[in-house]
């Protein structure tokens, strides 16, 4: 095994890894929600206020964790070898290909709806492209797509996790529990 100081993540790595697992989840429970309340309400609006604050957070939150691990972050040696590697090294990029995606595509949707973003009432981001209304839908349910997507990816990364944690005992989920 490993030195165990070269066994973990340093501390802004694992909290970029969990802010997004907290508002990726977040984001889609709040969609989710919303989608069993009435157009209109008070209460459907305000998830939606808040999916889109949160969701300005996560892109902030997003390029700071790309911008720290092509710079600055600890890198591990591979915690396995063969096709776990591959498969681990794939889902990985896929996961960060969807959450850019997302972000983008969130982006668009909200100028398709002809909106300014409001983050948490403090400012506003205005309408930088200009969407035709025609494109919402097909923007909208490629966002809607990818959420699933990236949710069913995130629940098989959690229970791979759990796998190697449980199972194969190899102490991968402690590299990003602990930097300790």
């Amino acid at each position: 095994m490993n030195d165990p100081k070269t066994c973990h993540y340093d501390r802004l790595t694992i909290f970029f890894h969990w802010a997004t697992v907290f508002l990726v989840v977040g984001l889609f429970a709040l969609a989710e929600i919303w989608e069993f309340l009435p157009k209109g309400t008070p209460v459907r609006r305000l998830l939606q206020w808040l999916h889109i604050s949160f969701g300005l957070l996560f892109a902030v939150v997003f390029v700071l964790r790309m911008l720290w691990r092509v710079s600055l972050g600890r890198r591990l040696p591979p915690a396995s070898s063969g096709l776990m590697q591959s498969a681990a090294a794939t889902v990985h990029g896929v996961f960060y290909l969807l959450l850019a995606a997302q972000i983008v595509l969130g982006f668009l949707f909200r100028w398709a709806q002809g909106e300014s973003f409001t983050f948490f009432g403090l400012f506003s981001i205005p309408t930088l492209i200009a969407i035709d209304h025609e494109q919402r839908q097909f923007i909208g349910g490629l966002h809607y797509y990818v959420a699933w997507t990236i949710i069913v990816l995130t629940v098989g990364h959690a229970l791979s996790a759990l796998f190697h944690h449980y199972v194969l005992r190899d102490g991968v989920l402690r590299r990003m529990t602990s930097s300790r």
